[in-house]
């Protein structure tokens, strides 16, 4: 390769290019390590990574999947801000949240920007993006689901300098310590941010210093090229047409819906164009989805498809195209709320998957739970009378798939690798007691591959007046199953009052009120079931009879194998055969 007259050996640009990816992980590494939320060190609600001058991704490390992308939009927001007029300089940190200005998810989403330069030459920017606890707004955690107006659900930064040539904007640091229920933990999380933008921009100037300005720039245009190589390479091996799905989003939480949803995939050897023209309007509640949180979601699933051990970069989504209305709910446009979005982005997602499973099973399974399930729970802790705020998702059940059974208990697609706030660390930081963590025994989900189980997490009142903002999607559709399967369940949640009484089943819900040993009781779903049933093997049907996956009359309707209760021996029925 030549750059410059100058020869790049393969090997050096081998070796720069597995640099900047371990750049990406160090500043991962750096980010939850610093932090002072449990949402982000120990949920991993978060994502970093470097991109180039241009904006283009080079490498992110994810907790959550859903920011696949949204770090690049972020960057290009920035350049488009600054980097026309010659603004952008060393030491200059940009903050941003705006979801229609290249935040693209909701408000409490923070992202940081800050470009680095070698030989007064912009050459990269390094980046993040982290769920504060606290944004402000009208509801504790900021991320209600009754919001009417993007107003009403926290602080907005447009693309602003949190430092500008390396000073602070202590002005901007103050608005926020003033608008947010807990400044130690948001503020602290910000510092937090910057700690690993620094790493970032120290790793790649210690790169340049090593290998050369010009050898960095080759690596970093080969590394583009690869990734497109690799997808393209991996988009030949899918099947060619045009695939359609609907679906709905089920409400805005304010009493509207269902939303009606629609695309058209179109496979070619040198595109994959999804089309989701004709879906519904953006809607009055806040799930309503950017354009940059579709393209976020979009590539999640493209990326499933295609090749998800890839490394990712932008050159990796260069064969995907993706149209959709004006201020649809998918590309919504100011002032329209968001807080909600992750539920029309997983709608998304959805109907790309369910329009594909069928015809390459080999890569898709069957609907999984299909929501982040987010819980806010907010109230004084028993001990201290301190205010506590838990916010977390919740791990539902994943479709049975061509070949094996669906994984139980795992995060929705979107949330990816993030986890379950620990029982010990709830327990001795909140007001609650978890009275029950199992997975959920509905006896849906048949299949010859049966669904993976959704969970029941219990979480105990040890105060009065706490608050629960619960955001159960999926509520009102059941899973889809494929190749033959059966349907899973919905998400869902209770109130075991402490006087006996029993309120529910909800999905979406504000602000519901919790006295001392009320019990909110949540529910997630079993995925969908793959193949037919009656062709799942009975020894493994009495299997799951004994794990009390499903019951002696549920084997015997279902799957068509009678189960002895005490011996779990089986025979198979008629209806087998």
């Amino acid at each position: 390769m030549m750059l410059n007259e100058t020869k790049v050996d393969p090997f050096t640009l081998e070796i720069v290019k597995d640099s900047l990816l371990a750049t990406g992980d160090e500043m991962f590494i750096a980010l939850a390590k610093t932090s002072m939320s449990p949402i982000i060190y120990e949920v991993l609600d978060y994502a970093s990574g470097l991109t180039d001058s241009k904006g283009q991704l080079l490498t992110q490390g994810n907790g959550v999947t859903g920011f696949i992308g949204m770090l690049s939009f972020m960057v290009k927001q920035t350049l488009k801000k600054y980097g026309d007029k010659g603004e952008l300089k060393p030491g200059d940190i940009i903050v941003i949240n705006d979801p229609y200005g290249g935040g693209g998810s909701h408000l409490s989403d923070v992202g940081l920007v800050m470009p680095i330069f070698y030989d007064n030459e912009l050459i990269a920017f390094s980046a993040n993006k982290a769920h504060w606890t606290e944004v402000g707004g009208k509801d504790p955690g900021s991320f209600t689901n009754d919001s009417r107006d993007i107003f009403q659900e926290g602080l907005q930064f447009p693309s602003v300098k949190l430092y500008d040539g390396g000073q602070l904007n202590e002005g901007l640091v103050e608005i926020i310590r003033a608008n947010v229920r807990f400044p130690d933990l948001s503020i602290g999380d910000m510092w937090a941010q910057v700690a690993a933008l620094k790493t970032g921009e120290r790793r790649v100037r210690e790169i340049c210093e090593k290998h050369g300005k010009d050898t960095v720039l080759s690596a970093i245009n080969n590394q583009l090229d690869h990734g497109e190589t690799i997808s393209r390479q991996e988009l030949e091996k899918l099947p060619k047409g045009t695939f359609k799905a609907d679906g709905y989003v089920e409400t805005d939480g304010i009493g509207n819906g269902p939303f009606p949803i629609q695309v058209d995939v179109t496979v070619t050897d040198d595109e994959f164009v999804c089309d989701f023209r004709g879906s519904n309007p953006q809607v009055p509640g806040p799930v309503n989805c950017s354009f940059t949180g579709l393209a976020s979601a979009v590539r999640t699933i493209f990326l499933a498809i295609t090749n998800p051990d890839q490394n990712i970069n932008d050159g990796v989504f260069r064969p995907l195209r993706i149209i959709t209305d004006e201020k649809s709910i998918m590309s919504a446009e100011r002032p329209a709320p968001t807080s909600n979005y992750f539920e029309t982005m997983l709608g998304c997602t959805d109907l790309i998957w369910k329009a594909l499973a069928p015809h390459i099973p080999d890569r898709l399974a069957a609907a999984h739970l299909l929501s982040v399930c987010s819980v806010t729970l907010s109230g004084s802790h028993q001990d201290t009378d301190e205010p506590f705020l838990i916010v977390e998702p919740s791990v539902g059940g994943w479709g049975g798939a061509d070949g094996q059974d669906g994984a139980s208990g795992q995060f929705c697609i979107l949330d990816g690798e993030t986890y379950n706030v620990p029982v010990e660390v709830a327990e001795t930081r909140y007001g609650v007691m978890i009275d029950e963590y199992s997975l959920r025994v509905d006896g849906t989900g048949a299949g010859e591959y049966i669904g993976g189980k959704g969970v029941i997490r219990s979480y105990r009142a040890l105060t009065d007046g706490q608050e629960a903002t619960v955001t159960y999607g999926r509520n009102q559709y059941r899973l889809w199953g494929t190749g033959g399967g059966l349907e899973g369940s919905v998400n869902e949640f209770y109130i075991n009052k402490a006087n006996g009484e029993v309120d529910g089943p909800y999905g979406v819900y504000p602000r519901y009120t919790l006295q001392k040993n009320d019990v909110l009781k949540l529910m997630t779903a079993t995925g969908g079931g793959y193949g037919d049933p009656l062709k799942r093997p009975a020894k493994q049907v009495a299997s799951d009879v004994k794990n009390e996956y499903y019951t002696v009359d549920e084997a015997k309707i279902l799957f068509g194998v009678a189960v002895d209760p005490t011996t779990f021996e089986y025979q198979e029925l008629n209806a087998r055969k």
